[in-house]
């Protein structure tokens, strides 16, 4: 058999431009499943890679944020077929583990998606002389292709548009699941956003879907501030405000029931006791760099009963959410078409990745060749 060659972009050293390689893909075995990728994120968990914010060895395919149509299977899989529409999983859950059995997929102990190789240890790319290329999470999205295991590979319907399914990989199930699943928001209940990116658009999604009254977005970005308007945030202010907490418990008369912090700075971060009430809740939802520490006041966290969680891809059971946000989107109750920005084509990545590190714009799609005329 023929080894399938493609295109591929490379991290190999931090803060240096990604390699244009053409790689080899593993071929497709046991549970295995290649997917020719359609369309592709860029989250700004590819540029703490990239920035070198994250230990990464490589040479290493970005990407992580995919969706695509299946074109082989291997003989031990079950629900996937060829011609499949799927958005891709970066957690793949082992199913084996304690607590995939308890349907905490997001916490599963066996998955190897965090050392970026495939369950059994190998990699889904080589190089043309045979040196092994990991793919980030396990997926490797920057890329024509890609060999995943088959509990990363969720079918969705195929009427998704592509660019909207990948965001559904991972901006999208990150935010909704962080309103849904970790910080369960009731209707009524008022809420503030810190970071209107990809993450805290789908986050003000989620908080509209679900029904909540008070919304507050914070940004630096006029772009992203406007936009926030148009997903359902009811109030609007400047991350630059000196007293942001001030005009939050004026706004709310006290502070918030739920504040989610969207970006990953240890300034938001400890912010967030500040902005909530009695009783309520704050949700760390974006990943900061390596080795950030921050501080709280832990008397006013214990005397007025708050509360700090940590959510990792939104508390999903990828398997469940996906189709669930699939079928939202569908019914014109999550208007996911709003978050995608600009569509760039692979070789485009590069500008892609800086305009996240320089906070401007909306979310970047990478559209790649669709393989089928009818996909």
């Amino acid at each position: 058999m023929t080894d399938l060659i493609v295109s591929a972009r490379v991290f190999s050293r931090p803060n240096e431009p990604l390699d244009a390689e053409e790689l080899r893909l593993t071929e497709v075995r046991g549970d295995l499943v290649r997917v020719r990728l359609c369309a592709s994120g860029v989250c700004h968990s590819d540029l703490h890679v990239a920035a070198g914010e994250w230990t990464a060895d490589g040479p290493l395919v970005l990407g992580h944020e995919g969706a695509g149509v299946v074109e082989a299977v291997g003989p031990d899989v079950v629900d996937t077929r060829p011609g499949d529409h799927v958005v891709l999983s970066w957690f793949a859950p082992c199913r084996r583990c304690e607590h995939c059995a308890r349907g905490e997929a997001w916490l599963c102990t066996g998955t190897r998606a965090l050392d970026h190789v495939l369950p059994d240890g190998t990699t889904g790319f080589r190089r043309r002389d045979a040196t092994p290329v990991r793919a980030f999470l396990g997926l490797g999205t920057f890329a024509e292709a890609t060999v995943v295991p088959e509990s990363a590979a969720v079918p969705i319907p195929r009427d998704v548009p592509f660019p909207v399914a990948a965001l559904i990989g991972c901006a999208v199930t990150t935010g909704v699941g962080a309103v849904i699943n970790t910080a369960r928001v009731r209707p009524g209940d008022t809420a503030v956003v810190l970071g209107c990116g990809g993450v805290g658009q789908a986050i003000l999604l989620g908080l509209n879907l679900v029904g909540a009254n008070t919304i507050i977005a914070m940004d630096l970005s006029d772009e992203r501030l406007a936009l926030a308007s148009d997903l359902g945030a009811t109030h609007l202010l400047r991350g630059d405000d000196p007293d942001l907490a001030g005009h939050v418990r004026a706004i709310t008369g006290g502070g918030v029931e739920h504040a989610f912090e969207a970006i990953g700075s240890p300034g938001t971060i400890e912010l967030l006791p500040q902005l909530i009430g009695r009783g309520g809740q704050a949700v760390v939802v974006g990943m900061p760099a390596e080795g950030v520490r921050v501080t709280f006041d832990p008397f006013d966290l214990a005397d007025q009963g708050k509360r700090i969680l940590g959510c990792n891809y939104g508390s999903s059971v990828p398997s469940v959410d996906f189709p669930r946000l699939a079928r939202f989107y569908a019914s014109g109750r999550l208007p996911l078409d709003r978050l995608v920005g600009q569509t760039i084509a692979l070789d485009a990545v590069d500008g892609a990745l800086e305009d996240l590190r320089r906070a401007v714009g909306l979310r970047t799609v990478i559209t790649q060749t669709t393989p089928y005329p009818d996909a």
